[in-house]
């Protein structure tokens, strides 16, 4: 039967997500569609009752290599791509029946790699090929053929079928779906065989082009203003220990600047092996303390900079206990708090203040493929992101002083905090905690002063503190300022035309500095 017998409509449908689909076919029938299907479709849908003609009836050859080749043949794709007023006489001289509307969803190639047992080889068999192929050529074709791959669209189409209404509109709507669909599949599969291979992280970011897919998670009420729209989208190598991919315990939905100040103290917890407590507001730390329980360093966290702490985020890399829970929430205002995991008991406390946003991210990990990108007007900049162990930086004394072992200690653990700072970044430190932090300001002289006044306005003493700086210090006046505080040791990249001036001033102080040779700005 050729296309001009106007009162046989054909549907092909090849799903993997079943849901909905016999009511959706149930309606198709009732509206002379012949329904043409393959393997696993085909049989759900006799189960539900349904007449369906086999696609090997269609293409007049059976599917073979286990279902891999069913579709790819001139029968489907010259029904699915045929032009009204163009292809007529061809269809006819080749029997090839034309196809109204395409049914389709890929095989779940993103759930199947999610598995934490996934292999490669299950995963490339996840690869649909003829899905996709099926899909553009109706989509192309779309001022005739009415594509889906969305079952939240049967209700729709199925209305506008009912009631004779022009599909002209609607076509080109589900058209460029189907497109954004099969654009984020072949991204995620792009994605899934880089992170596979034999690949570095410089071979990833030299790739051309590069071929990125996000899907929409949520609407969020507003972005960093109530005035502007903003959504939230998730991608498909969203892993447990992110932001993207845990679970909300508690709360309101998350905001945007909670997602933005949220994912800086996941960085910033991360960076530690010891038990750690990160306070953030504004993207920054106020507060970062390690110490043997999640208690103590807390309260550490939140005693060096209170006043900052009120209306933050709290991260742990530790699971939250029943006794840290139930002392923060009688203790300070507090947006949101993160943690690998919540312990049971923790559950009660919490509850006490329902509109605390609770974060369970599941183990935390960090993975050499990951991007750190930032969108401008027609661009996007990638790099790797700033993930740093002892390994990948030496330490040089440069004073003729070198610091003590209590020293060193403290200059380490100053040097891993002060990356997630805002440029330009001070920090004083001892050997578990912040005791002062300046961030973000156009001159790091000032950054040093801020931080100095922070120390001094939580009563904290700077006297034999070290301090980090992210970049190198330009000139002397940033470590006068330290040596005037009681500062005795100095950790910085090193690197400016003054350095002999700055060892200069260190040495004149009696401190110790170490450069590092890397630099840790953070924009």
């Amino acid at each position: 039967m050729n296309h001009t017998d106007k009162k046989k409509f054909r549907v092909l449908i090849s799903v993997s997500d079943k849901s909905g689909l016999a009511a959706f076919a149930k309606g198709l029938t009732s509206l002379s569609f012949e329904i043409i299907s393959t393997g696993g479709t085909a049989e759900a849908l006799r189960s539900a009752g349904i007449a369906v003609t086999d696609i090997s009836e269609i293409t007049k050859f059976p599917e073979i290599m286990d279902g891999r080749v069913k579709t790819l043949h001139p029968s489907v794709h010259g029904g699915l791509l045929a032009r009204t007023g163009i292809d007529e006489s061809i269809t006819a001289e080749h029997s090839i029946n034309w196809i109204d509307l395409l049914v389709v969803n890929l095989y779940p190639f993103e759930s199947t790699i999610a598995a934490s047992d996934c292999t490669y080889e299950e995963a490339i068999e996840k690869i649909d090929v003829g899905g996709p192929a099926m899909v553009r050529a109706a989509a192309k074709n779309h001022n005739r053929v009415t594509v889906i791959i969305d079952p939240d669209d049967y209700p729709i189409v199925l209305e506008a079928l009912q009631t004779g209404g022009s599909l002209k509109t609607l076509r080109s709507e589900l058209a460029a779906k189907a497109f954004a669909h099969t654009a984020y599949y072949d991204a995620t599969i792009s994605q899934y065989l880089r992170r596979a291979g034999p690949y570095s992280e410089s071979e990833l970011i030299a790739s051309d082009p590069l071929v990125l897919g996000w899907r929409r998670d949520q609407k969020l009420r507003y972005g960093e203003n109530p005035h502007q729209e903003a959504a939230l989208f998730s991608s498909s190598n969203a892993l447990s220990g992110s932001i993207v991919g845990s679970k909300q315990i508690q709360g309101k939905p998350l905001s945007f600047n909670n997602i933005v100040d949220a994912e800086a103290a996941l960085d910033c917890v991360k960076a530690f092996s010891d038990p750690v407590c990160a306070i953030i507001k504004h993207a920054n730390p106020c507060g970062v303390a390690v110490s043997e329980n999640l208690l103590t360093a807390y309260q550490t966290a939140f005693s060096t900079d209170p006043q900052s702490a009120f209306g933050g985020i709290i991260a742990f890399n530790r699971t939250l206990d029943a006794n840290t829970a139930k002392f923060i929430i009688q203790n300070q205002m507090v947006e949101l708090i993160i943690a690998p995991e919540i312990d049971r008991g923790a559950y009660k406390d919490l509850g006490q203040k329902k509109n605390v946003r609770v974060l369970e991210t599941g183990p935390m990990q960090i993975t050499d493929y990951d991007w750190n990108m930032k969108s401008i007007a027609g661009g996007l900049l990638v790099q790797s992101n700033d993930y740093t162990d002892s390994n990948d930086f030496r330490l040089t004394t440069v004073t003729k002083r070198a610091p003590t072992n209590s020293e060193l200690k403290a200059l380490k653990f100053a040097w891993t905090v002060v990356k997630f700072i805002k440029s330009n970044a001070i920090v004083y430190t001892n050997e578990h905690a912040t005791l002062g932090i300046g961030a973000g300001q156009t001159s790091r002289v000032m950054s040093a002063r801020i931080a100095a006044m922070k120390a001094a306005d939580a009563d904290l003493t700077l006297t034999d503190a070290s301090v980090a700086s992210d970049a190198f210090f330009p000139f002397r006046d940033g470590i006068d300022i330290a040596a005037e505080h009681g500062i005795t040791s100095v950790i910085q990249p090193g690197g400016s035309v003054r350095d002999e001036e700055v060892i200069a001033a260190a040495d004149e102080h009696g401190m110790a500095m170490v450069f590092t040779g890397m630099r840790h700005f953070r924009h």
